[in-house]
């Protein structure tokens, strides 16, 4: 599987309508949640994805600091298939590309609150308490690099 790292202005009109439309599928029609997924942030985001030649497969985006969070954040991350590898690959890419790209220390994120053992995996931890976004209960969450 290909791994993809773009910015919004280096990103296809294939690729690009590849991402929302997987992004629409996961956020809004399979979590049955209409809220605004173009959210003016992707301009701003590194977007990567692991991709082969059926389509994307596991995806995220990364922003700097100061555009979702004062820490360089990690969002939208979605394997299209579970139990597979791909979410942990897509977010271990991502991790890295916040510390190469960014030079993190601290990388945020905001997680569905089922997907806090997932996240703790990997080093995240809790640093909030639940709150609903879009009416889904998430939690904010940091990993903080050596």
């Amino acid at each position: 599987m290909k791994l993809c790292i773009k910015r919004f202005y280096e990103l296809s009109v294939e690729e690009l309508y590849a991402i929302l439309k997987l992004r629409v599928n996961v956020f809004v029609v399979e979590q049955n949640c209409p809220y605004p997924e173009l959210d003016d942030r992707d301009q701003e985001a590194v977007h990567v994805w692991l991709e082969d030649m059926n389509g994307i497969h596991a995806y995220l985006r990364i922003m700097d600091r100061g555009v979702e969070s004062e820490h360089v954040s990690i969002g939208r991350v979605i394997a299209a298939e579970h139990h597979k590898g791909l979410g942990t690959r897509i977010l271990s890419e991502g991790v890295r590309i916040a510390k190469d790209m960014f030079q993190a220390d601290t990388v945020y994120l905001e997680a569905q609150v089922y997907a806090i053992p997932f996240y703790q995996s990997l080093g995240f931890e809790v640093v909030s308490e639940e709150f609903l976004e879009d009416g889904i209960p998430h939690v904010k969450m940091i990993r903080k690099e050596a």
